[in-house]
């Protein structure tokens, strides 16, 4: 039987052409070294660079195509190939076209005396690393600095950089791009370029940089999501190139969620369509285009691409170029299905072999399946198939599955509307938008009285004419829903008054446009309660969260979110955005949405108020665990490198300690090290100073906590971090310096947060040694009592109304019953000494006989209201103080329990 790689004319043709070659490529899968030692060989046969590299060529795709239809080589190992070849052809023409410019004009000069940088720039494919085997390259040349070269040493041939780098560009393509009778090495496409081909052929870092910020177009990003420095290869690793990616990163991903690049994809998915039908119009044979048509590989890229640029500017973890590792990062990150993300890899991994095997025909830069019935035979066969028939059903089973999760993105199917999965667009096309009169006319009475404010709202009239047809838009369709019930007027309203501030940030218009199962999420979180309105003011991003369906069935993830936050600044170190700033940004947003993922989990009634502060404290715990790390790995003059920090700790009091953390609850914390070197005083004190500011500063994301630290020895008076023997001492009331009876009421909610396992040893033997030392009962009494007057009288109550807190027979009396049961009687009752909160002490005090019977239980079960109330009016932002006769038999629980302790 004919071998398979033999039927390809191209193989035919190369073969009787250079037969006498072949051997020069080493055995196996080419890579860049046995391309460059194939080369060197060519050159001594007295190839010169120009046809050397277009024989290396021919000699890469016959091994390729024997690898590849006869021994079934992995995608990765043709795209690599080509892809190194490329990167090799340019980093020799590079060189010896620099090499002869300089030898007419001087080397262009950089105002620091060192030599001017060009950067050959792949685009698309070449710069993902996944050029096809008949694929164009896309490239774009970038010079560092303007100026002019340094002349000929009689003073003549000096240039601009402008000219000596245009004419670099014209010489490289001469040695890549032109056809000679070796063929070409690639066909170069430079319309990428700004301002396409009208543009100069090599553009400044400056004038790039400014072209992006006046006229860089929505499509552009997508191109340039997949640059790459390509050549030449010595100028890699200067730090020109990292210059470089700072331009370019601000531009394709930005800082907020940004679903206004849906329009720009459809617009330009939309015009590549009707292209090809322009050009199969007459030729149903140009219809098959495994690239172009309908569920063809440029859907998966787009749908990939378009998820990347979404979401890139707050998660670094999804700039990555190739697409089939794109694709495993959206699964990862929770952006896609793994079952979707995986179909559409097998997806893509086909149509890409299948494209291959159209181009090994001919070596023709085509993406359309032959019409021959031996050539679509050929083609099935180097796939594995007996024939053609079970070829193309699995040709158009793959295309299927594209085109409907690509049409499920976009929001279009077959030229319909579907919301399948929240994912689609909502109203587009049809009617024209109304304006505000018009839309007045269709709304609710109190929403159209609300709304008329907008005919002169100089936000609302500001806007552009596209941006304010998305504003009717989303009224109009938050209108329909409120005529069907399916949220109420209320929300409606609440959506206007968070809606007007945000106007001018019109890609949250686009987002709830794009995705409607966030838009109706929303409002009934903005009709729940008021303090999640304004949250969402404050950080309005984290409303994509909304999107997850699984969001409300889950709880706060420590593990996973230390994993997502690692892989986060993993990828901004790959790129050198791992700056401060950048990661006290990073922080702010990642506690902003899972505080907005329990906010709304809260709001939906899914957790309890237990629940709520439970997953509020473990990620409190968490987000200090990773401060502390990030922090001492960036702390200047350190003098131990331990990553885990042996030697400190953080000790938690108050609600951080307790675990009873609510939404805008600051952290009561103690800092203690335990070190002898001589140094250690001055490290950790600005350690600690240094920890403070990351997890207290204001960015433009906000903060993270209040820090507040009066519970150290001395108060705010003693030292912001102490050794843990100079804590023990003062804790243990050694020495003259000790601890007052208040601060020994606050250790029996004192918590290890994080430190050594040795230090939370030693904590704990302290934590136990003071709630268990002996005590005078009636005197602990009496300061206690003494103590919750003084509180009580620094929190007045209303005449006629009952403060859930600080009222007599409120929460602040049960809490302080409780912590004088644990320090006169936990010597005696070992059960009282863990600190498992307020409600389990008072049930195991009545269980050890402290307690009347009922007394706990009733005490505990009024405690949990009391919580359930306060937190419900705090998160509509109302009084804690209401009518007494609403909580009567709480407060007289709560009565009973401190008559059964104090009296």
């Amino acid at each position: 039987m004919q071998p398979l790689a033999e039927k390809s004319r191209l193989v035919q043709r190369l073969r009787r052409r250079y037969e006498n070659l072949l051997h020069l490529l080493p055995p196996g899968p080419p890579t860049r070294a046995t391309m460059a030692e194939a080369l060197s060989a060519l050159r001594e046969r007295q190839y010169d660079t120009s046809a050397a590299l277009r024989v290396l060529r021919q000699l890469v795709m016959e091994r390729l195509v024997v690898l590849d239809c006869e021994q079934q080589a992995a995608l990765s190992t043709v795209t690599r190939a080509v892809t190194e070849l490329a990167e090799l052809a340019l980093d020799v023409a590079c060189t010896e076209v620099q090499q002869e410019l300089d030898s007419r004009h001087g080397a262009p000069l950089a105002p620091n005396g060192q030599r001017a940088e060009l950067w050959v720039i792949g685009m698309g494919k070449l710069g993902a690393r996944e050029l096809n085997v008949s694929s164009d390259i896309d490239l774009i040349y970038v010079y560092d600095h303007d100026g002019e070269t340094a002349g000929l040493a009689d003073g003549r041939g000096r240039i601009t950089h402008h000219e000596y780098f245009a004419r670099a560009v014209r010489m490289i393509f001469a040695l890549i791009g032109d056809t000679t009778e070796h063929g070409f090495v690639f066909r170069v496409d430079l319309a990428l370029r700004p301002n396409g081909n009208s543009g100069p052929a090599a553009v400044s870092l400056s004038a790039l940089e400014e072209y992006f910020q006046v006229q860089g177009r929505e499509w552009e990003r997508f191109a340039w999501l997949k640059s790459r420095v390509i050549a030449p290869r010595a100028c890699l690793a200067n730090p020109g190139v990292q210059q470089l990616r700072g331009v370019v990163l601000p531009f394709v991903f930005r800082r907020y969620l940004d679903y206004s690049v849906f329009e720009a994809l459809r617009i330009l998915h939309r015009q590549i369509r009707e292209h090809a039908a322009r050009r199969s119009a007459g030729h149903p044979e140009r219809a098959n285009d495994v690239k172009l048509s309908r569920g063809g590989i440029r859907e998966i890229e787009f749908t990939v691409q378009l998820l990347q640029v979404v979401r890139g500017g707050q998660y670094p973890e999804l700039r990555c170029r190739p697409t089939l590792e794109a694709l495993q990062r959206l699964a990862r990150a929770g952006l896609m299905p793994s079952e979707t993300a995986e179909a559409l890899a097998r997806a893509y991994t086909f149509l890409r072999r299948v494209e291959h095997r159209i181009q090994y025909l001919d070596d023709q830069q085509t993406h359309l399946l032959p019409t021959q019935d031996d050539d679509l035979k050929w083609v099935a066969q180097t796939l594995g198939f007996d024939n053609y028939c079970p070829f193309l059903h699995e040709l158009d089973a793959h295309r299927e599955l594209v085109a409907q999760e690509f049409d499920i993105l976009l929001g279009q199917s077959d030229g319909q509307k579907t919301c399948r999965g929240g994912g689609c667009g909502g109203p587009k096309g049809g009617q024209p938008p109304a304006e505000i009169e018009g839309l007045l006319e269709q709304l609710p009475e109190r929403l159209r009285e609300r709304l008329e404010l907008w005919r002169e709202h100089p936000r609302v009239l500001a806007l552009r004419e596209d941006v304010r047809a998305r504003l009717i838009r989303l009224i109009q369709r938050s209108s329909l829903w409120v005529r069907e019930g399916r949220v109420t007027e209320a929300s409606a309203l609440q959506l206007v008054n968070w809606l007007e501030p945000l106007l001018r940030r019109e890609s949250y218009l686009a987002m709830l446009l794009e995705r409607p199962a966030v838009h109706e999420r929303l409002m009934h979180l903005l009709g729940a309660a008021r303090w999640p309105a304004r949250y969402l003011l404050q950080h309005p991003g984290v409303i994509d969260e909304l999107a997850s369906d699984a969001m409300f069935s889950e709880r706060f993830n420590a593990a996973e979110f230390k994993d997502e936050l690692s892989r986060r600044i993993g990828s901004l170190r790959s790129t050198g955005e791992d700056d401060e700033e950048t990661l006290l940004n990073l922080l702010r947003r990642a506690h902003h949405a899972e505080t907005f993922r329990t906010l709304a989990r809260d709001v939906e009634g899914r957790l309890s108020v237990e629940q709520v502060a439970d997953d509020l404290s473990l990620l409190a715990d968490t987000l200090l665990q990773i401060t502390v790390r990030w922090c001492w790995e960036r702390l200047k003059n350190r003098h131990r490198s331990d990553a885990d920090l042996p030697q400190f700790a953080i000790i938690g009091y108050g609600k951080l300690g307790g675990k009873e953390l609510g939404y805008g609850s600051d952290l009561d914390i103690v800092f203690v090290y335990e070190d002898e070197d001589e140094r250690a005083p001055e490290v950790f004190a600005a350690f600690v100073r240094k920890l403070i500011n990351w997890l207290s500063v204001k960015t433009g994301e906000g903060d993270l906590y209040e820090i507040d630290t009066a519970l150290r020895p001395n108060g705010n008076s003693g030292l912001l971090v102490t050794t843990f023997e100079a804590y023990a001492k003062y804790q243990a009331q050694r020495g003259s310096n000790t601890a007052w009876t208040w601060e020994h009421q606050a250790m029996t909610r004192a918590r290890f947060v994080l430190g050594s396992p040795a230090l939370q040893a030693r904590f704990d033997a302290v934590r136990e040694a003071v709630i268990t030392a002996p005590r005078d009962a009636q005197a602990l009494r009496q300061e206690i009592v003494t103590m919750r007057e003084r509180v009580r009288s620094a929190h007045p109550v209303r005449p006629g109304q009952f403060d859930v807190k600080h009222s007599v027979g409120g929460m602040v009396d049960a809490e302080f019953a409780v912590q004088y049961l644990v320090l006169s009687q936990s010597g005696q009752h070992p059960e009282l000494r863990a600190n498992v909160g307020n409600i389990a002490l008072l049930q195991r005090a009545e269980a050890t006989g402290l307690l009347p019977p009922g007394v706990g239980e009733g005490a505990a079960a009024a405690y949990r209201e009391l919580r359930r109330i306060q937190h419900q009016a705090r998160l509509n932002e109302e009084p804690t103080q209401v009518d007494p006769a609403q909580v009567k038999a709480e407060r007289e629980a709560i009565e009973a329990l401190w008559s059964a302790v104090f009296k």
